[in-house]
């Protein structure tokens, strides 16, 4: 009696708790299911979109952690055409866009560099390039989802609660990436889709085809499996950008009118108007006066690069995958996964800009630069400006792209009797990105009169005023290089200005993970169960870059006989603007054969020199670096089902243990590029504790308790950097002697399955990070930084106090928030209506973490974890009749900081809210043939990114367009 009592008070306890939810996410589940008490759930033969969300249903529910899964209907039909897409249905995942395609997640306020991936079981690291206002060429441990084609893969699993059998390596979560095996189906299987994509910003139609052939053999103890899948996708991305926003005196004033004193703050602002420079001062008029005091007062913040873009993609993407499975005997299984995939891609950016706003005088900057009108906001944003003297340019950028990625894995199941068992696991993951082009080159016009910035009609994209036509062949843009003279010293540049330019930039960097796992299982009774195992994985990173010798960028005039070295961008259409001149790059690097490496013209580092160097080069240096990571470890685990006051209780406890050996190399400029290699290591005691208790058939209560690790971001590794022994003792360097974050996570699970696939539940979650890491300057002995001794000079003891700026370990901070989910088959409704379902989320996070304003202030601001989103919602309404389906899909994601603090004196940078829908029909004509339609980014969603949180000031602005498919799948 007492024991019902106690139940019925946990019952409406938890029922009270699931009360106060509303409605919310995808369906989701484990890959792995567990063997439970819990009644088998009667099911009838489904097929469509309502059979992969029933599949994912029951995965969730039979699992004993709280995990989240998305899987394939079938061959070909994963639910988005890009993994990171299809993964931000899960509640609690949101991704970032390269292009307008997703590339990276965040899992619960927790980015990419916290979320580990593992492909069959083997952890992995695909990197890529992308746009600089994307973060560029990925250097660090975040996964890019949009190297794989979706049609590869049979499953999505988010691990969001840690056991001690899943390796250590994440704060955020656990993605498991699964691809299809010759047993997961039945005898024969063959299938081809073929669709046609257009984009309508491109106004391209690209393929996108996929096949899947498999079959099982001798009495099914042999399966063989290939697939593969190759897509184009050719995009158009236009759009304003600032670059930044910079306060009046900050980077060297502005021009003064006659008779005006020049901003006290900056002597250099004196220089200004000399008539060599054909910018003649205003005159002391009260407009000027008074424009020239607004545009110099700190509180007032104007764009650093104004310009208007556009970007051109061509991406080809290719998949394969292979699949041998054979069962020897009953008991034994053993399966040879292979993974292949190729992105290759280029990429043409395009920009006429101004580039006076954010240089120097020496470079032809501000100083030079003379407002004659201003308007500011109240809160300091430039809403309109005139100027003289400003330097026009058309850069224009082109990259070579390319990444491969490679992964073998076998595996060994066996079962030696009823009570024991093991498994066996080796892979190599192996990334290997390529950018062996990297070009940019401009064309130039001086000291532009009547320049305007006008953001009074659009804060996100201003009109911009040319007084010259920016599309005239022979106009005002050209190529502004050196004279070459031989009967006086060579010059290397032009006074008060800069030429034009010339960067050769070729880079890369290849990751590899080599894993090998034995665990082994003992089924003690009925109710309990010990698991062990060993792991060892050996991650290598290694990345490079090259610049050219010459650091000023600068050419010589063109060549004699040289023509056609310039083209035009076309069909713009964004403010006043069409199009305007661009450098024809394929005829400036014949012209100037740039692609030689050698010295053309002029002493070594001088204009006319395409030399490249690497760790001698103080621009390139800080990008070569390898960091080699030795990971062994081992678990114990428990695994119980029992009945608790009549209440079945199933879950897991245990402990990992696991070292970490650390090599990094990176290289110190003295010398012209030393290299510096410190080894560290450190050691992880990491308990965990999940349980999951049916409080009824249908009600599951979870609770999750674990201490986790990520370890430290690469870049912060390395032990390169510039060390000053001579007057102020500075050092500035990474630093391989980091901890990793640490934290301590709860998580619990109110789940009610109120029906036939129907389900609404309710996350709770917290992670007390307990170590964090930042970059300070701190007052340290030489011998406690880590470097080698050898790198002072011989008078140098190692006790000499220096002032060290590089990352550390700092307190964190708390994040914790909740999810809402719900699903449901409107099988309640009458006749047709009970075709129709929906899916939805809910996500709220929130974190505080202090930030440091810069090492020798003690000054902190403190917000947001960088990439957490504090609310997200994802909604899907489906109708399913086993014939037609259709579903259409919106994704919100509210504003998210990527940089604090922000550069240029403002407090932060980061992007803004974004809001997805997505659209899916197909029609099955029989059982055989397939038709489909699909629409992606219906709303022509922009990258929209912004600095400072009081301005909320425009950096970039760009749309990629919608995109439609059409196509068909065939089943033989």
């Amino acid at each position: 009696m007492k024991q019902r009592s106690q139940r019925a008070v946990l019952r409406k306890l938890t029922l009270c708790l699931l009360g106060t939810a509303s409605v919310s996410s995808l369906s989701v589940g484990a890959a792995f299911a567990q063997t439970t008490d819990t009644p088998q759930i009667q099911t009838v033969q489904v097929t469509g979109l309502r059979a992969s969300l029933e599949s994912a249903l029951n995965a969730k529910r039979q699992d004993n952690g709280i995990v989240d899964v998305i899987k394939a209907e079938d061959m070909g039909k994963f639910p988005d055409t890009n993994l990171a897409e299809s993964l931000q249905r899960v509640p609690g995942v949101v991704i970032d866009r390269d292009a307008g395609e997703g590339r990276n997640i965040t899992v619960r306020g927790l980015g990419q560099d916290f979320t580990r991936v593992r492909i069959n079981g083997i952890e992995g690291l695909a990197t890529t390039g992308g746009t600089d206002s994307s973060g560029g060429t990925n250097r660090g441990r975040g996964f890019d989802f949009n190297v794989f084609a979706s049609e590869l893969f049979s499953s999505l699993t988010v691990r969001k609660s840690s056991s001690a059998d899943v390796d250590e390596g994440s704060l955020g979560a656990t993605v498991d990436l699964q691809t299809l095996r010759p047993f997961d189906l039945k005898g024969f299987n063959a299938t081809i889709a073929a669709k046609g994509k257009y984009n309508d910003g491109s106004e391209k139609v690209d393929p996108r085809v996929a096949f899947m052939l498999s079959n099982t053999f001798m009495d099914r103890t042999l399966g063989v499996l290939v697939s593969g899948a190759f897509s184009k996708r050719r995009v158009l991305e236009d759009g304003f950008s600032t670059v930044r926003w910079d306060n009046g005196p900050s980077s060297g004033g502005w021009c003064a009118p006659q008779g005006v004193t020049a901003n006290p703050s900056n002597s250099t602002a004196t220089t200004c108007g000399p008539a060599a420079q054909g910018v003649p001062r205003l005159p002391a008029s009260q407009a000027a006066t008074d424009a020239y005091n607004a545009a110099s007062n700190p509180n007032n913040f104007h764009p650093r690069l104004p310009r208007y873009g556009r970007l051109t993609h061509d991406q080809d993407r290719l998949g394969l995958t292979a699949s041998v499975q054979w069962r020897p005997q009953r008991g034994t299984l053993l399966t040879f996964d292979m993974l292949y995939s190729k992105l290759d891609a280029t990429r043409q950016e395009d920009f006429l800009e101004a580039i006076s706003f954010s240089r120097s005088a020496s470079q032809g900057g501000k100083p030079q630069t003379s407002v004659v009108e201003a308007q500011y906001a109240p809160d300091g944003a430039l809403l309109y400006g005139k100027y003289n003297g400003v330097d026009v340019r058309a850069e224009s950028r082109y990259d070579e792209l390319n990444t491969t990625f490679t992964q073998p894995t076998l595996s060994l199941e066996h079962k030696f009797n009823d009570s024991w068992s093991m498994s066996a696991k080796v892979g190599r993951a192996n990334s290997k990105f390529r950018n062996p082009v990297q070009t940019t080159v401009t064309l130039d016009a001086l000291n532009v009169n009547g320049y305007t910035l006008d953001f009074r009609q659009d804060a996100r994209a201003a009109i911009i005023g040319y007084p010259f036509d920016p599309m005239a062949a022979n106009g005002a843009l050209g190529i502004v290089g050196v004279p070459q003279v031989t009967s006086v010293a060579q010059p290397t540049t032009v006074p008060n200005t800069t030429t034009s330019e010339i960067r050769i930039r070729p880079q890369g960097a290849t990751n590899v993970n080599d894993v090998a796992q034995f665990d082994l299982a003992w089924e003690a009774s009925d109710n309990l169960t010990f698991k062990g195992g060993l792991n060892r994985k050996k991650y290598e990173s290694d990345t490079y870059e090259f610049r050219r010798v010459n650091q000023n960028d600068t050419i010589f005039a063109p060549p004699a006989g040289s023509s056609g070295l310039t083209t035009t961008v076309t069909g713009f259409g964004q403010g006043n603007v069409s199009g305007w001149v661009i450098p024809n790059l394929s005829a400036i690097a014949a012209a100037y054969d740039i692609y030689c490496n050698c010295i053309k013209a002029g002493p070594a580092g001088g204009p006319g020199d395409f030399t490249l160097s690497s760790i001698t080069n103080g621009n390139a240096r800080g990008n070569n670096r390898t960091v080699t990571e030795r990971d062994d470890g081992f678990y114990l685990m428990g695994e119980f089902k029992y009945d608790l006051w009549d209440i079945p209780v199933r879950g897991n406890v245990g402990v990992r243990y696991v070292k970490t050996e650390l090599e990094a190399i990176g290289y110190q400029a003295a010398g012209g590029g030393t290299a510096v290699k410190v080894e560290h290591d450190y050691k992880d005691t990491l308990p965990s504790f999940n349980i999951a208790a049916n409080l009824t058939q249908d009600f599951i209560v979870r609770f999750g308790a674990a201490k986790v690790m990520t370890r430290p971001q690469l870049n912060f590794l390395s032990p390169g950097g510039t060390i000053s022994t001579t007057g102020t003792l500075t050092i500035n360097t990474g630093n391989p002697l980091l901890k990793p974050f640490r934290a301590k996570t709860f998580d619990s699970s109110f789940e009610y399955y109120f029906g036939k696939n129907a389900f609404v539940g309710l996350g709770l979650f917290q992670k007390n990070i307990d170590t964090y890491i930042q970059s300070l300057r701190n007052q340290m002995p030489f011998r406690e930084t880590g470097l080698p001794l050898s790198l002072l000079p011989a008078n140098f003891t190692g006790e000499e106090e220096f002032a060290v700026t590089a990352p550390i370990n700092t307190d964190g901070g708390k994040l914790k928030g909740f999810e809402i989910n719900y699903q449901q088959p409107f099988t309640f409704l009458p006749g047709w209506g009970r075709n129709f379902g929906t899916v939805l989320n809910y996500t709220k996070v929130s974190s505080k973490i202090e930030y440091a304003i810069s090492p020798t202030s003690s000054e902190r601001i403190v917000d947001d974890l960088l990439n957490l989103s504090p609310k997200s919602w994802n909604a899907t309404f489906y109708y399913d009749d086993g014939r037609f389906s259709a579903r259409v899909s919106g994704a919100k994601r509210s504003s998210f900081l990527t940089r604090v603090p922000g550069q240029n004196n403002n407090d932060v940078e980061g992007k803004n809210e974004t809001f997805n829908v997505d659209l899916s029909l197909s029609y099955k004509w029989n059982e055989r043939l397939e038709f489909t339609l699909e629409g992606i980014n219906l709303t022509n969603e922009p990258s929209d990114q912004f600095i400072s949180r009081a301005r909320n000031s425009v950096v970039v602005n760009n749309v990629t367009g919608r995109e439609y498919l059409a196509g068909l799948r065939y089943k033989f």
